[in-house]
């Protein structure tokens, strides 16, 4: 049998270097041919199937379609190249956080229930403008959420796990001093041992009564016990949950001032085409013998 190439979608499979046999492959169901598989594009979605690494003995290249990683670090055979997508969601993402944003401000959850209750129920409410928002992880996706804030003539603070004074980025040692004086704080960090729980019991009791945290991160970033024992002082907006998927049941679907999406931030139409284009330029990359993109460094 030729080696293997699995990508996502069929368009895709124009892409596949000659010689190799393609094969689509969108996460359902179990593919043919795993033990031939040399290079696997994970498929996106809900259920990431990191258990079939395992059983790809010859894989060379395993590319994921989503910016972090951490659920394949573990299941990563040696010798394998990881790459991420990180970029694919930068639009998307920053999209949906600045949605969050201006949802909370001017409290669109609340008029939307009162809709479909036939109320008429006017009242004024807070602002983007004039407030200061502090984005904690100011990469890729960072960069393209500043690029949409500013033209709401807020202040933007920026916070990275390493300073970057030229570019006014602080660094995350400096998170303490700064929560006190926001208005809004927007997780964009990846989830490692150092940023699970980075924003705890400590953090949100740093932060002013009525300040919004929103998540766009990971969940496990922000401690949700935490934010649940606030009691509606720190107002939230979660696309992201600890745990996830959300359980029915759970304080979080009932807890005062929280709103919440599932895990949909990435995933929107301008995330679609440019991933088959990604993908399409990693497969070419591959076969010319150039160093594929974003590829992950392992601990």
């Amino acid at each position: 049998m030729p080696d293997r190439v699995l990508v996502p979608w069929k368009e895709n499979l124009s892409a596949v270097p000659e010689g190799l046999d393609g094969a689509v492959f969108d996460g359902r169901g179990e593919p043919e041919g795993l033990a031939d598989v040399v290079f696997f594009v994970m498929p996106y979605g809900r259920t990431q199937r990191v258990d079939l690494l395992a059983r790809m003995p010859r894989l060379r290249v395993c590319q994921l379609l989503t910016a972090g990683y951490e659920n394949a670090l573990p299941h990563l055979p040696d010798g394998v190249e990881l790459s991420n997508g990180r970029g694919l969601h930068d639009a998307s993402t920053a999209e949906h956080a600045l949605a969050l944003i201006l949802a909370d401000r001017r409290d669109l959850p609340q008029w939307a229930a009162e809709q479909r209750a036939g109320t008429w129920n006017p009242h004024y409410t807070r602002s983007l403008a004039d407030t200061r928002v502090l984005i904690v992880g100011h990469g890729s996706i960072g960069r393209a959420l500043e690029a949409r804030l500013a033209p709401n003539e807020c202040e933007i603070v920026k916070v990275a796990r390493t300073a970057r004074p030229e570019e006014g980025v602080h660094g995350i040692e400096d998170l303490h001093g700064l929560l006190p004086g926001a208005d809004i704080v927007v997780l964009l960090t990846p989830l490692t041992d150092r940023t699970r729980g980075l924003i705890g019991a400590e953090e949100l009791g740093l932060m002013r009564d009525g300040a919004l945290v929103v998540n766009v991160a990971r969940g496990p970033v922000l401690d949700t016990g935490a934010l649940l024992a606030q009691e509606g002082r720190i107002r939230a907006a979660l696309d992201v949950t600890d745990p996830e998927p959300l359980p029915g049941g759970h304080p979080l679907w009932q807890a005062p001032n929280v709103f919440v999406t599932p895990h949909v931030a990435g995933g929107s139409d301008t995330f679609y085409p440019r991933a088959r284009r990604f993908v399409d330029d990693q497969l070419r990359r591959w076969a010319g013998g150039v160093p594929l993109a974003n590829v992950v460094r392992r601990p």
